[in-house]
């Protein structure tokens, strides 16, 4: 694999270029690798592009669906519930891959203090 087909296959996932990505994904280029200067996975990257058939045809050939992606910080299902995308939930639901519960409220911490410490005149 070359990093310039990798390159090719990322974009072309984003874009929703069905076409080039069958290519690639035909002729080797590894659906889950992640370029070091990207740092981000086809698959969650074109989830969050909005491009579901994309998704699914990475999913039908080999990406792995519980793979974190770096930049991004999320899974495919922390992605696909980022944007609403139903049947990638529904299809990774059936794969037994649930999306963790959302976030509690987080309590203020030393750094909200620290900030409002530092605002009080003095």
């Amino acid at each position: 694999m070359s990093g310039g087909d990798w390159k090719e296959l990322f974009n072309a996932a984003c874009e929703g270029d069905l076409a080039l990505v069958q290519y690639h994904a035909k002729n080797g280029v590894d659906v889950n690798y992640a370029h070091p200067e990207f740092l981000s996975t086809p698959l969650v990257a074109c989830i969050l592009a909005g491009q579901e058939a994309v998704a699914h045809h990475l999913l039908d050939h080999g990406a792995n669906p519980r793979l974190h992606s770096e930049f991004d910080g999320m899974t495919p299902v922390e992605a696909a519930r980022h944007v609403g995308m139903a049947s990638v939930l529904g299809r990774l639901a059936r794969l037994g891959i649930e999306p963790p519960p959302p976030e509690a409220p987080r309590r203020r911490g030393l750094g909200q203090w620290l900030a409002r410490w530092l605002s009080v005149p003095g």
